[in-house]
Parts: C-alpha cells; structure tokens; sequence
C-alpha cells in the first residue's frame, strides 16, 4: 500500500499522518478544516463524508456523543489545543475508520477507555494527567504505531500493559515529572523513544533509561538542575545493555563541564551517531586534554550546532582538540562562532567535516595536517580569503566534496594552487572571485559552482577542465554564454542574472553537449542576433530552465518587458545572405517582367510601324507625286533633336497624320503629350491632324493623365482601319479625300518644298507623318 496523503500537523507530535490508499479512495477524499474558530462546540452540520477534520486551535472543553456520529467515515480527527478536561473514547463508538486521533495540549485528566481496535496514531502529550493514561484498552490496539503520553508520574506497571505492542514512536511530552520509577522506559518497545521533559527535571535517570530502551533516542529541554553521576557510575554502563545508536538533544542548557560530561558518558554507549542543537553553556573551563577517554567507543559521527555562550573563560585549543581527537569518521561543529581549530600531528580518519557558519580564516590552513581519508569538507559561511591556502590544505587528502561558499575568497595569478586528484565537487559561490579563479582550479572537477561572484569572462585558454559536467556562473557580470572548447562534457549550464544581451552564436556550435541551459534574467537585446537563441528553445524542447517567463527583454525600448517566445524575428530580415539572394532574384525577376513588357510594347508598335512602313507610305506616295510625306530617315536633321525635327516637320506641312492604336496611347503618346505641353502652337494646327485608328481606342481607355490626346479625340473625327480587307479601298478614298481637301484650303501656308521636292506644285502637298517609330 502506498501513502495517499501526508498531513503535518503541529500539535503534540509533529510528524507526518499516512492515509494509505486502500483505505481512503481519492474520489471518497474530503478534510474538513475548522481550526483557529474559537469554536465552543462541535459543530452540528458537518459533512457527512468527511474522512479529515481539523477542529485544532479552538475553546472546545468536553466534547459530546452524537458529535461525531454524523461523520462514520471520519479517518483522521485532530483536536489538539483546546480546553478539553474529560474524555469518553465512547463518543468515537460511530467511527469505525478512525485511524489518527491527536488529543495533545488540552486540560484531560481522566480518560473512558472503550475499543478503538483500528487506532494507529494516538496523541495524548501535554495534558494534565497524574499517571500515564494506560489501560487494558490501549493493549488491545494491535495496530497502534505511534503513541503520545504524558503524565506527572512515570511507573514500570504503566509501560507493562503495552509492553508487547511493537510501536515506532513513543512520544512523552511531559508538563510536569514528579517522580520516575528507574527501569520504566526500557520496557517500551519502540524503535524512537523522544522525551519533551519539563523545566528544572533531573534528565539524567532518563538519558541513561533511554539509551536502553530505544535505536532513536531524542531528549528535549535540558538544562542545568541535573545530579550528574559519578565517572565510576558511567562505566557501569556498558556496551552490552544500551540499543541507541541514534541520539538527538535539542535545546540545551548547561555548563561546559556538564556537557563534556554528557560526551563521555556517551563515548562508552552503543550511540553511533550523536547529535546536539540548540546549545547554550558557559561558565569556567578547566579541561585537562589528557582527561576524556577516547578508548572503547561506537561513535561515528558527531553534529554541534547552534551553539550559544554566556560569559566565560575558555582554553580555546584544549576544546579543539578535545573533538579531532575523538577520531570519528564524521565531524560537525557549525555556528557555533568558533575561530579556529587545531588537528593533531598523526594522521585521523575523519571522511566528513562541517564546519560552516563559524568565523574561521585563513588561521586555520597555518598549520600542517594529516587528514588522508577526508572526502567531505564544507566551510561555508567563514572568513576565508585565500583559495590558493585551502588547496594547500586539501592537497593530502581524498577530497571529493569541498564547498567554500559565502566567504571572502580570492585568487590572484601568481599564486599556485594543489589540488587533489580526487576533488570532482566545488562550490565556490557567494564569494569574490574575478576571472583568475580559472587559474585555480581542480583538473578533474565535474560539478562548479561559481555563482555570486564578480566574474566577466571565461578564459579562453582554460585547457585543463575536461571532466566538466555542470556549471554555474549564476548572478555575475558575463556578457555572452562561454564557449565549450575545454568543456567537451558539459551538459549543464546555468548562466542566469548576468549582463548578456545576445548570446554569441559560437556557443551553440562549441557547445553540442549542453542539455540543460539557464539563461533567465538577463537583459536580452531582442534583435536579429538573438534570433538563434530564440530558436533554440523550440528545436530542443525543455532545454531552457525557466522558459518562457524569465527570458524578458530589455532593449530596445519598444519591447522592454515582452517574452523572447512573443518575439518575431522572420528569417527574411536577420538573414543577411538570404536577404541578398531574395533582393537579387526579386530584380531579376522584376527586370525580367520589364523586358518582357519592353518587348511586348515593342512588337506592338513595330507593329504599328510595319502598317505605316508597307501599307500607308506606298498607297500615298504613288508615282504621280501629289504627296510627298516627311519621314525621320530621309527629312530629319541630324544636327537637330527629335523634338525640333518633329516640330518642324509638323510646322511646315500641310497636313499630319496621326496614327494611334491602344499599345501606341499606352506606352508611347506620354512623350507625345509632353512635346505638345510645351508647343502651344499645336492647338493652333489641331484642325490640320488627320486621325487615324488602327484599333478601335475607346475614350475611357485613354488614361487621365494625357488630357490633350482626350480632347483632340473628343473633337475631331476620326478613320478606322478595316479588320476587313475588302473595304480598305473605301479608307484610302477617305483617306485621300481628307488629305486633298485639307490640302486646298491651306495650300498658301504650306511649305513642302522644305521637306520634299514635287514635280508640280500646284497638284503636291507637303505631308507630316507622326508615326510609333518615330521614338
């Protein structure tokens, strides 16, 4: 089975409540939380399916039989921290499921026992009973795991009821202790035994009634009012009649001898591993080094920390080495405000030492050290300065861990660092390094942590780090991702909190490896160098730690404040190359589409051209000579531009033909339209311009931007060329007809000897021709 929910709760024990899944389906699953109400009284409409209820923290003095018998399915009741005097376990007679029941910190003094069979949790600590509230009923409770007893008066007689239960946690939370009878605790049998004793209690009966009674010893609330036994008392026990191997004391009070005192006494237990917290001595020291008996010992581990002193005197170095030569294989001694720390000349067998959160210097790597089996070193939280002196100190060792946080380290180049070959673990954070600390570091390091530093950038020349996994230059002052030249194994990388705009695109080439990558909090520059970076997140699918909300930009202004994945970069415009090659094949294409429309325009007017070339020109000038037509290449002047020769012609002729069709007013007359913007003369000798339409050319289509054209349509008639051919000669007769007609009443203006010479003027004309090949 496994545990469906964990409930903490702070009443009398503050461990976790298990709620196993066979027992309490998650669709069934309802808590009830009624604490902190001041309530009186229970309330009478709870929910019928209610399986939790907090009714904790509230003024509740007895509690009634029908109170619960709405909830049968109530699992787990939590009432601690009320008023409550009197207690009839009757009133759970409903609650057949019931599996937790914490009655701690209320006023009970008498307790109606009745069967609670599926009972496992029971919490009766802090009340105000005379004995402990045992009976033949809480024997019964086979299944019973954790229980909670206080009472003023602690018997064997008590603890024999429930001798054969087989408990994992026994909890006395005592507010008073009036009497113990010795030899009461070892009967439990229970795998943690933890005591809460009460102000100015004698702890030292129990300690010793403890450590026989339990593998989990935890005492708290020790001071100073105990009779300590004597040294010959201590050696009576022994080895052989102590089960502690685990014991914890927390919160204590007591002169330094007193607790050396507690050291020796446990040296010679079964107690493999020892744990004090929350200490505060003080008081005169006069230690012999030569007085504690290192001899006959289970010990392991020992853990100081918290520690606290009132005004007292100390030999400083007798207390040092009253712990490293305990010789254990773990060591810890943290805040407790402590300077410095002395090793002796031969070699120990320390593995682990925790010394963090003292005010340790550089004092402490003076002096040489034999510590061949250390694996484990933490010294965070000091006043370190020198990294180069604790490479020295580590060198003789089998460091594999070594965590120097929050100090006040350095490295300066000139200095040689030595470390050992083992070190594959630094944590170098919070401290002030600057990019020399690249220069001193260990070869086969896999894990660094370098965060909170002053660091720039990383050393190209770093040639020595190849066993590098995992790095963190979190909350610097980098501007782009380091490369990976010399980090071939790197995978994880968490450069968030530095100054970077656009991570170098090198990166993701040099880095293939990276599998995880924070970047977060930086100051992105979202322009097209960022491009890449973007599109990163989206082909490796997870690789970016904190994507999307901490990948924010910064410039420019206009997108301060918006998520990189809301940014669009399109690869048009970041891709210079690509850019290029679109512009060049857009002109290509574009030139193409001119020339083809070039040369559509072109065939339609050599088009026009071929009809007045081999139609018009030889139907007109026929061998009798009447009229002769002025054409560019036999009558223009080639001292002359197009536009005076054009003007000339039509000035001195009697008559000009016009010849249109729809790709002549489309591509051609605008230069026409221009010559007669800046001739007014033409509007004069518009009556003498025959108009001549190869296709039929509809007002509309003649665009608004060429009004003369217009108007000289609008005005004068107009001849159409036949698609047919057998009307063609009626054209040419309409033809000659307007020529010759014209021609006889301006024969006095004409002038047609300037163009072309006629053998009988009084029958020639003088004819100007505005063809499409003129241009």
């Amino acid at each position: 089975m496994r545990p469906l929910r964990s409930i903490h709760v702070l009443c009398g024990i503050v461990m976790s409540v298990h709620v196993w899944a066979s027992e309490l389906p998650e669709e069934r699953e309802l808590m009830t939380n009624l604490s902190n109400l001041f309530l009186r009284k229970v309330p009478a409409d709870l929910t019928p399916t209610t399986t939790m209820l907090d009714l904790s923290y509230n003024l509740l003095s007895e509690l009634q039989s029908p109170d619960f018998r709405s909830v049968s399915r109530l699992k787990v009741l939590i009432l601690c921290h009320n008023h409550i005097q009197e207690l009839d376990i009757k009133t759970f007679e409903f609650n057949k499921e019931l599996k937790y029941l914490d009655l701690s910190y209320n006023m009970l003094k008498t307790v109606t026992w009745h069967s609670l069979a599926g009972l496992r949790h029971l919490d009766l600590s802090f009340n105000d009973f005379g004995t402990m509230p045992i009976s033949e009923e809480i024997s019964n409770m086979s299944r019973l795991e954790v229980l909670g007893l206080s009472g003023a008066e602690i018997q064997k007689s008590d603890f024999q009821k429930i001798a054969h239960l087989h408990l994992t946690t026994v909890f006395l939370g005592l507010r008073t202790l009036s009497h113990y009878e010795e030899g009461s605790l070892p009967i439990l049998n229970t795998t943690k035994l933890h005591i809460v004793l009460p102000a100015n209690t004698d702890f030292w009966v129990l300690l010793r009634d403890g450590i026989k009674t339990s593998k989990i010893l935890e005492m708290t609330n020790i001071d100073g009012k105990s009779q300590f036994a004597s040294y010959e008392t201590q050696k009576s026990l022994t080895l052989e009649n102590s089960k502690t191997s685990t014991l914890l004391l927390s919160n204590v009070d007591l002169l330094w001898d007193d607790l050396l005192f507690i050291f020796q006494f446990v040296w010679h237990t079964s107690v493999e591993y020892f744990q004090i917290e929350h200490v505060t001595f003080g008081g005169m020291v006069y230690l012999n080094r030569n007085s504690f008996d290192y001899s006959n010992t289970a010990m392991r581990a020992i853990k100081l920390e918290h520690v606290h002193f009132r005004f007292f005197h100390i030999p400083q170095d007798s207390v040092y080495l009253l712990f490293t030569k305990m010789d254990i294989e773990n060591l810890t001694l943290s805040d407790a405000q402590m300077p410095h720390m002395l090793f002796p000349t031969y070699p120990t067998r320390f593995q682990y030492l925790n010394f963090a959160d003292n005010i340790l210097t550089d004092e402490l790597f003076k002096n040489p050290t034999q510590l061949p089996h250390l694996k484990t070193l933490i010294l965070k939280g000091n006043k370190l300065e020198t990294l180069s002196l604790v490479s020295s100190f580590a060198k003789n060792t089998s460091l594999q861990f070594l965590d120097l946080s929050q100090n006040l380290l350095q490295h300066e180049n000139k200095e040689n660092c030595f470390w050992p070959e083992t070190l594959i673990t630094m944590n170098l954070s919070s401290n002030k390094f600057v990019d020399s600390v690249f220069g001193c570091l260990p070869t086969r390091v896999q894990i660094l942590d370098l965060s909170n530093n002053q660091i720039q950038t990383v050393p190209k020349e770093i040639i020595h780090l190849e066993s590098l996994q995992e790095l963190n230059l979190a909350f610097n002052v980098l501007t782009d991702l380091p490369g990976c030249s010399h980090f071939k194994r790197l995978s994880v990388l968490n450069m968030e909190m530095n100054l970077i705009l656009s991570p170098s695109p090198d990166f993701f080439q040099s880095c293939p490896g990276v599998k995880t990558l924070n970047a977060g909090g930086n100051p992105f520059r979202c322009t097209c160098e960022l491009r890449d970076f973007i599109q990163l997140e989206q082909y490796s699918k997870g690789m970016m730690v904190g994507w999307s909300d901490s990948y924010i930009c910064e410039y420019p202004l206009n997108l301060k404040g918006t998520r990189l994945k809301d940014v669009h970069l399109p690869e048009l415009s970041c891709n210079t190359a690509l850019l290029i090659v679109t512009i060049v094949a857009a002109m290509l294409v574009l030139g193409t589409a001119v020339a083809f429309c070039c040369r559509y325009f072109d065939l339609l007017c050599e088009h026009d051209s071929a009809w007045v070339k081999y139609e018009l020109i030889p139907t007109l000038e026929k061998e009798d000579g009447s009229v002769s037509i002025c054409l560019p290449e036999r009558n223009f002047d080639p001292g002359k531009t197009v536009t005076e020769n054009i003007l000339n012609c039509i000035e001195k002729s009697c008559k000009s033909i016009l010849v249109l069709s729809p790709s002549f007013v489309q591509s051609e007359w605008c230069h026409y339209e221009l010559y007669f913007a800046h001739y007014p003369l033409l509007d004069e000798i518009s009556h003498h311009i025959i108009l001549i339409l190869l296709e039929p050319v509809p007002l509309y289509c003649v665009p608004t931007r060429y009004p003369r054209l217009k108007a000289l349509m609008e005005k004068k008639a107009y001849l159409e060329w036949p698609k047919d051919r057998r009307k063609c000669g009626l054209f040419w007769a309409n033809l000659r007809a307007n020529i010759h007609v014209s021609s006889l009443e301006t024969r006095d203006t004409c002038e047609p000897h300037t163009f072309t010479e006629l053998k009988e003027e009084s029958r020639g004309s003088a004819l100007s021709l505005i063809r499409t090949d003129y241009i």
